[in-house]
């Protein structure tokens, strides 16, 4: 028989467990609660909400363009003011023709913790040739739907807006929607009076899109005041299954610049084909060395730094929905490049891609020559244990057992006279992969925060396919970080004819006001 005290033991366990239970469900039911009032907000202030978003997007953001920048700038701090942010100004490096980030924050009365939420306002270059006929990258279209299916372009005024509807424009993802999303969330917070538990600060980078390159300057310049318990980064698009996601890491980048040689002049090529070298085919014999028939790298060593993934993170991939046929399907093309490897399983591997090659022209410029040089950029991600420079080397490396005579600079007539194959490489500055456990307990705070603004289960990602330098966070700050995307997955982010569709920019309100009212 059971002892009294082992009865009285047992019976205070369950009451404790029972007493974590309803605590846990009246916390969610709150902050469901929460998330409705905040979209009866968002109903009440979208006209006006919209308006301002047209504003903001018509406003220049190329990275290279100071002027268009500063104006952004102007423009994301009245925006704060109006919503009666505090200490709003601007936080520069100590380099010159530092872009500045745009700080701002909510001191919470009582609160011992402190979050930030970041994204960035500076955006992507524009060839506005390539544009869908009629559309302009600043200026704001409203589409009944996705332009790739057919929608129509329709007038912003008079127009009751649809959530599946979107807005094309130059940063309307990438990451303007972050901008609004954080700053309108706050604004509802803020009418409807719903008390914060913690300290909220912003942090709206103007560089990102050219590398981040002074933000380890603005760290170290403020270091103090950006001591917090958290980032909430948000940026991306969100799974391709449509489900809100959280992400914990993000993939390093590092870039490989090649050029090979052929003969010193263009040659007619019935003349001297089969006999010149032809620099456009050494460089795709090169190029297909580097991987093989089924999409795995074989430089040497180039998966062997590559940190295993936790038991944590196993299981998170293992519930993801999974989304390859639909992505097959969408993007138009059969079989994925790794033989049997998912998506989500892809991006968390190291790789290797051909952003671009040249070599002589093509189309309606083609003439019959040897070319006299090709050349190819490859993009380097990487994943947690691999550091960007040995990433780099090991790709000089691989071209030089290829019997390449590896140089910096355009070769000398000498050395073209003594070398059969000569390589020129420029290795861009790069940056590593970061990533923060699943199990941390901050990230498991903002885990049930976005849950409680939705029914559908989360996709916990444990890294992002694309770059940001978050290691800067952990190097300069000590600070954990979490990004919490929002766009739609076929934003176009980068390219021509980006876009946002409403109903993400208004699931991201709820999320970024969810995450800044959690407990």
């Amino acid at each position: 028989m059971f002892s009294l005290s082992y009865i009285k033991l047992s019976l205070m366990r369950i009451i404790l467990l029972l007493f974590v239970f309803f605590s846990l469900i009246t916390s969610v039911n709150a902050q469901s609660g929460a998330t409705l009032s905040i979209r009866s907000v968002r109903s009440e202030k979208e006209i006006e909400w919209i308006k301002e978003y047209r504003s903001f997007l018509s406003i220049p953001n190329i990275a290279a363009d100071t002027i268009g920048l500063k104006q952004n700038a102007t423009f994301i701090m009245e925006m704060m003011k109006s919503r009666n942010i505090q200490q709003v100004k601007l936080l520069n490096g100590v380099s010159k023709n530092v872009v500045p980030a745009i700080y701002g924050e909510v001191i919470t009365p009582g609160a011992v913790k402190t979050i930030i939420f970041y994204a960035h306002y500076d955006g992507q270059p524009v060839d506005s040739s390539q544009w869908y006929k009629g559309l302009s990258p600043f200026v704001p279209t409203l589409v009944n739907g996705s332009l790739e299916k057919g929608a129509n372009i329709i007038p912003f005024e008079n127009s009751k807006l649809n959530p599946d509807w979107r807005i094309y424009a130059r940063g309307a993802s990438d990451d303007k929607a972050g901008v609004m999303a954080i700053l309108s969330a706050y604004e509802a917070i803020n009418k409807l009076g719903l008390k914060l538990q913690y300290n909220i600060k912003f942090f709206f980078e103007g560089e990102e899109e050219a590398g981040s390159t002074h933000l380890s300057e603005i760290f170290q310049q403020n270091e103090s005041l950006l001591e917090s318990d958290g980032w909430v980064i948000c940026d991306g698009p969100v799974h391709q299954s449509g489900n809100k996601s959280i992400i914990f890491g993000v993939r390093g980048d590092a870039h490989v610049s090649i050029t090979v040689y052929g003969p010193s002049r263009p040659l007619h090529s019935g003349h001297y084909g089969n006999w010149a070298p032809n620099p456009g085919l050494m460089l795709a014999q090169l190029l297909s060395s580097m991987k093989d028939d089924k999409g795995r790298v074989t430089i040497k060593g180039f998966y062997d730094d590559t940190k295993p993934l936790t038991s944590d993170e196993r299981k998170a991939i293992s519930t993801i929905p999974p989304v390859g046929d639909q992505m097959k399907k969408e993007l138009k093309f059969l079989n994925e490049e790794m033989e049997g490897v998912s998506l989500e399983k892809s991006i968390l591997m190291p790789s290797l891609n051909i952003n671009g090659m040249q070599s002589g022209n093509v189309g309606k410029k083609a003439s019959n020559v040897i070319p006299i040089t090709a050349s190819a950029v490859i993009d380097l991600r990487l994943v947690p244990g691999n550091d960007y420079q040995l990433q780099q080397q090991k790709v000089v490396k691989h071209i030089k057992s290829k019997g390449y005579y590896v140089i910096n600079r355009d070769p000398t007539d000498e050395e073209r006279s003594k070398y059969a194959k000569i390589a020129t490489i420029n290795l861009s500055d790069g940056y590593n992969a970061q990533r923060t456990s699943l199990s941390d307990p901050f990230a498991q705070k903002i885990v049930a925060a976005v849950q409680s603004t939705t029914k559908e289960i989360l996709v916990l990602l444990p890294s992002m396919g694309g770059s940001l330098p978050l290691f800067l966070f952990d190097k300069y700050l000590k600070a954990k970080t979490i990004t919490v995307p929002i766009a739609n997955h076929d934003n176009n982010q980068h390219a021509e004819n980006e876009n946002i569709r409403i109903r993400n920019l208004w699931n991201g309100i709820e999320t970024m006001a969810a995450i800044m009212m959690m407990k």
